[in-house]
């Protein structure tokens, strides 16, 4: 932390001209300040966290590229793990709100969300850019 609040004492120093130690109490509470606001219920945190696992991370991006929904049955061929894989990953894909399931009988059927579909195109676009 001593060399944090050095570097952090040259950069306020460099910026306003000098720099005591209550301008580095204050730039470390508001710096706190920033971390509390941003990561409290963090929503971003586990959609991404869930994105972070190649499988989930392939079911979103099938499901978001598929014209209709799939049965975890068309799915489990796709991304090469078992069924109980696949459906577990889809209930993780889900409670992240990236996917929709629809139980008809003895199927459950999956479709991307909208949030899904908004972070692959923002995220194609700024590849592509």
């Amino acid at each position: 932390m001593a060399e944090t609040e050095t570097r952090l004492r040259r950069l306020i120093a460099d910026d306003v001209g000098e720099c005591c130690d209550d301008d580095v109490s204050r730039r470390l509470d508001e710096l706190d300040e920033l971390a509390d606001e941003t990561f409290a219920d963090d929503g971003a945190s586990t959609v991404f966290a869930v994105l972070g696992n190649e499988t989930r991370y392939r079911l979103t991006r099938l499901l978001s590229a598929a014209d209709d929904e799939l049965c975890v049955c068309e799915l489990e061929p796709l991304v090469d793990v078992s069924e109980s894989a696949v459906s577990h990953a889809l209930s993780d894909l889900a409670d992240a709100g990236l996917v929709d399931r629809r139980k008809d009988g003895n199927w459950r059927y999956y479709t991307s969300t909208r949030l899904a579909e908004d972070l692959f195109a923002t995220a194609d676009g700024e590849v592509d850019a």
